[in-house]
């Protein structure tokens, strides 16, 4: 049996996220814990939380995507993380492959672009 792609979400609104993990969910995709903050998700990794794919927003109060993504990537070298921001901007992107986020997608690209994103870096066959 195939084992579907674990994901775990990090958004400050939660309307995304619950629309994130219904659609996700809906699409064959684990979601494993959805998360409003930071701190939260990086805490959760460094307590040993696995997912194939971390899909995390870039403005969120208290610790951002960056931040966040330098936090997981301190435990969890190997761990798959797209940064999914409303606001994508080279500089951003720069940030982002500094700390080792795997790709940044936009918000308005849609969901379907964030999942060919997620299956594309993942290694699980679905």
């Amino acid at each position: 049996m195939v084992q579907p792609v674990r994901v775990v979400v990090a958004d400050d609104t939660s309307h995304i996220r619950r629309m994130l993990r219904s659609m996700l969910e809906l699409d064959g995709f684990e979601v494993v814990t959805d998360v409003g903050g930071g701190a939260q998700l990086a805490e959760l990794v460094e307590g040993g939380l696995r997912a194939d794919v971390i899909v995390l927003d870039d403005r969120m109060p208290g610790l951002g995507g960056i931040e966040t993504a330098r936090r997981v990537r301190a435990a969890r070298p190997d761990q798959v993380i797209l940064l999914y921001t409303a606001f994508p901007h080279a500089r951003l992107e720069q940030e982002a492959a500094e700390v080792g986020i795997t790709a940044v997608l936009a918000k308005a690209d849609g969901l379907e672009s964030l999942e060919r994103q997620i299956v594309s870096h993942t290694t699980t066959p679905r």
